[in-house]
């Protein structure tokens, strides 16, 4: 038994530590909706205080990029609008995620730490099928021209455009500084 535990934490070490955010470099490979769907519903078993799973998702897929980020983009001054269309086309499809923001600050805090670890576990899933992803908190999120666009409502606020796409090259890894550095014991 010890042994199974053991290769199943290897495998989900492995997992957690080969991750990497893509950013560019996508293939023309489709990312469907249905995938989407399924990796969100192993994801959300993320921790959530109170089970409030205060998430909700918006998905644009390939068809609809196009005229999603002429609309995102026109939101910004007109020296910059073509730069941001031009980067909102480059993946295969976007997941809006937002949160459900709570008058009560420790609320918020439980609300976007439940929201950031769900992301990762659909990061994590999605790497283990080789679906590229990064989590994009660009300027556009926190404009309300950019929530009417989406029909977010003013009790929620958008966590991220996350970066969706299939691609052929991996990223190169970047160390973490040592635990050890950022470590210490209470000695009270």
């Amino acid at each position: 038994m010890d042994q199974t535990i053991n290769k199943e934490a290897s495998a989900l070490s492995e997992v957690i530590r080969e991750r990497r955010a893509v950013k560019k470099g996508y293939t023309d490979k489709e990312v469907k909706e249905t995938l989407v769907k399924e990796l969100l519903a192993d994801a959300i078993w993320a921790p959530t205080h109170g089970n409030r799973q205060p998430w909700r998702f918006i998905f644009v897929g390939q068809d609809q990029l196009p005229t999603f980020a002429k609309k995102v983009a026109a939101t910004y001054p007109e020296d910059r609008q073509q730069n941001r269309e031009d980067y909102l086309n480059e993946p295969n499809a976007i997941l809006v995620v937002t949160m459900e923001v709570p008058e009560m600050e420790k609320q918020w805090d439980e609300n976007f730490g439940a929201t950031a670890a769900m992301l990762q576990n659909f990061w994590l899933l999605a790497w283990e099928r080789q679906l590229g992803v990064v989590w994009k908190t660009n300027p556009h999120i926190y404009d309300q021209k950019v929530k009417d666009i989406l029909n977010v409502p003013d009790n929620e606020k958008i966590v991220g455009f996350i970066h969706l796409g299939y691609f052929d090259k991996k990223p190169i890894k970047k160390d973490r500084i040592s635990v050890d550095e950022k470590f210490s014991t209470f000695n009270g």
